[in-house]
């Protein structure tokens, strides 16, 4: 029996070992990748991609009517602009939470991220960020984008109303100070709707390993939860009881969100059925900080556990 001896290439690594907040940074970043299908086939691009442009395409369309129609007024109010497009952002949540939370443990490959020095924690904060990462450009762009629309065509605006071309009255159009604390507010906003959203889903994506399971899960606790608040709402409002159809906006999740930002960030109460006051609001703030700290805590036991 002869014993051959094959040099397959190793080579001692002598190079500086980066640390922990490198290997974050590379969780972090390869989940983000992983989101918007980056590495990967063309199939993997098509969902993200399309929703980033079916959300931006109002943003644009109100960018145009303000420089071609002078019509000062936004399409969607910038605060809105995410409770606006739920469907679009509970289809982004559903098909690609699943890509970010359970792919790892339906491959039973999270041992090996933890036989490095990557704890739990690590784990959650990575992905939890990605993913609220991932919200925060969905929705804020297109705002940023209908903010610099503005901004850009302000002055042929208030041109137009001079000369009685355009909608409205100098009067009606707001000064950048003005639409700048809008913006700025929208993107808090933005930033505490993805927060919320993400570590929903993601937590609901980790209990279901099997990825349609999981976007079935995420989907039917959108519906489910709109569905029941609407009908409690309806019932409310026809009896008069308007304060349990406002406080019923805090049990569903974009509506949560919203009823925060009209209560505390004063944005446009039109699209809710009924207006929280200051008192909602910030128990509306408080359930947010709850719902996206016991949703981290959950997510870390969920992974301890798989890679136990």
């Amino acid at each position: 029996m002869s014993t051959a001896i094959h040099d397959i290439g190793y080579r001692h690594y002598d190079g500086p070992r980066l640390g922990r907040g490198q290997t974050l940074r590379a969780l972090y970043t390869h989940n983000l990748r992983a989101l918007f299908g980056l590495g990967r086939g063309a199939k993997a691009k098509i969902i993200p991609f399309a929703l980033a442009a079916f959300l931006l395409l109002p943003a644009l369309a109100d960018v145009a009517i303000k420089a071609i129609v002078k019509e000062a007024q936004f399409l969607i109010p910038m605060a809105a602009y995410g409770y606006g497009f739920q469907p679009l952002i509970a289809i982004f949540l559903a098909a690609l939470a699943p890509v970010v939370a359970s792919r790892e443990i339906r491959y039973r490959s999270v041992p090996l991220y933890f036989s490095r020095p990557v704890g739990p924690w690590d784990f959650v904060a990575a992905k939890f960020g990605a993913f609220a990462t991932a919200l925060v450009l969905l929705v804020g762009v297109p705002v940023t984008v209908m903010y610099v629309g503005f901004l850009l065509t302000r002055s042929s605006l208030i041109e137009a109303a001079q000369q009685g071309g355009g909608f409205g009255s100098v009067e009606d159009i707001p000064t950048v100070a003005g639409i700048t604390g809008d913006w700025a507010l929208a993107l808090l906003g933005v930033v505490l709707l993805a927060l919320v959203l993400s570590s929903f889903a993601l937590l609901v994506a980790a209990f279901t390993p099997r990825r349609g399971f999981g976007v079935a899960a995420v989907i039917a606790l959108y519906l489910i939860s709109n569905v029941v608040v609407g009908i409690v709402q309806g019932i409310s409002q026809d009896r008069g009881a308007w304060d349990v159809a406002a406080w019923m906006n805090l049990f569903t999740p974009f509506n949560l969100v919203y009823s925060v930002q009209v209560a505390l960030f004063d944005a446009e109460s039109e699209p809710l059925i009924a207006v929280p006051d200051t008192a909602m609001g910030l128990t509306g703030l408080l359930l947010c900080v709850l719902v996206v700290a016991g949703s981290l805590a959950a997510l870390h036991a969920r992974y301890r556990k798989a890679g136990a």
